[in-house]
């Protein structure tokens, strides 16, 4: 499979397509102060305490107070600073989600939970209004950015995702990805972080950590214990609200987390920005820098990669597979809708073939569209119906493969007699019709006009 990164900066917005054997399958896009902010670590203050949610609203700069669910604190730490400095009360405990988009595998250990606190009350956790004070100082973390009508979502729990390993500064643990499943090299792995981490903290170890030198791994390590002690050296002189740091560019970012061994080129298409990206690649994966490039044509990047006529053709609300068959992709408050029609697809030999193939193309547009679009939350995929166990046995199989290639998290249920998938996605920001559409004011987003009765 070849991998292309194709990164389009023009004034304040800057794009990056990830394109996989000539199709797009993810666009990212950064409109200056419309950047997301999952990732980015502050010093902020308490501003309301919610006991009947369970929740607390934390000021820490943005336009909206962002959110504090009691699930997401670690009690001990906030127990262990009482009475310091804000700066002190760098929190942590649970094992973090990581601030990127990483495949769910990457930050999973199979041997074993991170050890935890004892704890009462309901589902574990002691209420929140014994953890929480109004006017009270923490260091957060946004783990999903503000979506629609609420605010950031927050965690207690610190996470600095590195190229090979994501650094948890607050939890004495240590994780290795599910895939790799080879006992040596996770013992390998397992000591050499070990022999390096800093007292009372942790790691995960990327699935990209499998069979790289030990020299750079420790070089990633220091990396991210560096940029730790900074966060902390801030925070001890910072007055909530306060940003502590923030997540890298969007193409640094991009980099860091899509780039792999198979990735053949990195194009960019702005000098100032390519020499960022040289010296960022440099640094962090020195294997890439010869495959960073500078377009220098007239015509858009993206015209002449194809990527914006693919756009065109894979965001509509009608989505044509090459059979003859389409799904229409409808958006609702509660959940995503997707409807597989065979159209003009007649087959060849018999009806549940025929049905067959249209649901086998279909499942393997949905995934495309799924990661392309960043649909996020409850997802309906409606397919043809089939007669045979074993066909949908089929489907269900092959939509299972493709998500693996997916890397937010996925949840998918057996096909339903009615011929339903049910599933769900993991959200963590806004999906890429936010981005690219906006309502019509004449109909307010309805796609309707008044009838004349």
């Amino acid at each position: 499979m070849s991998t292309e990164l194709i990164c389009n900066a023009t004034g304040r917005e800057t794009r990056v397509a990830m394109v996989e054997d000539g199709r797009v399958v993810e666009l990212h896009i950064d409109r200056g102060d419309d950047r997301g902010f999952v990732g980015n670590i502050y010093l902020g203050k308490v501003v309301r305490v919610l006991p009947g949610m369970q929740a607390a609203f934390v000021d820490v700069g943005l336009e909206r107070a962002a959110f504090l669910y009691v699930g997401d604190i670690e009690p001990s730490v906030l127990d262990l600073h009482k009475g310091e400095g804000a700066g002190a009360k760098a929190s942590g405990g649970s094992t973090p989600k990581p601030s990127t988009d990483d495949d769910a595998d990457d930050v999973e250990d199979e041997d074993g939970p991170v050890p935890q606190v004892k704890r009462s009350g309901r589902n574990g956790h002691p209420p929140i209004q014994d953890l929480l004070k109004v006017g009270q100082q923490l260091v957060v973390q946004i783990a999903k950015d503000p979506i629609g009508t609420k605010g950031a979502r927050l965690t207690t729990s610190l996470a600095l995702p590195g190229r090979y390993l994501v650094y948890m500064p607050t939890v004495e643990h240590v994780g290795i990805s599910r895939r790799i499943d080879r006992d040596k090299e996770r013992r390998r792995l397992r000591d050499l972080v070990d022999a390096h981490r800093p007292a009372g903290a942790g790691f995960i170890v990327r699935t990209v950590c499998e069979g790289r030198p030990s020299e750079t791994l420790v070089q990633d390590m220091q990396y991210l214990t560096r940029t730790w002690d900074r966060i902390r050296e801030k925070a001890e002189e910072a007055k909530a609200p306060a940003l502590l740091h923030s997540e890298q560019g969007l193409v640094q970012r991009a980099i860091r987390d899509l780039a792999d061994d198979v990735v053949r080129r990195i194009v960019v298409d702005r000098r100032d920005l390519f020499d960022e990206v040289r010296g960022f690649v440099s640094e962090l994966i020195p294997e890439l820098k010869d495959k960073v490039q500078l377009y220098k044509g007239i015509e858009p990047v993206f015209d002449v990669y194809g990527v914006e006529k693919e756009l065109q053709k894979s965001l509509g609300r009608k989505v044509w597979l090459k059979s003859g068959g389409y799904l229409v992709i409808d958006q609702t408050e509660a959940l995503m809708a997707i409807d597989v029609n065979s159209g003009r697809f007649v087959g060849t030999s018999s009806l549940e073939e025929t049905t067959l193939q249209t649901n086998l193309e279909a499942v393997d547009e949905v995934v495309h569209q799924l990661r392309l679009r960043n649909m996020g939350g409850i997802i309906i995929i409606d397919l043809i119906d089939m007669e045979k166990e074993a066909n949908r046995t089929r489907v269900h199989k092959a939509l299972e493969d493709l998500l693996r290639k997916d890397r937010a998290r996925t949840n998918v249920l057996r096909i339903s007699d009615l011929g339903l998938v049910q599933m769900t996605r993991k959200r963590t920001q806004e999906g890429l019709d936010r981005y690219l559409h906006e309502d019509c004011p004449m109909c307010g987003g309805s796609a309707v006009v008044r009838s004349r009765a």
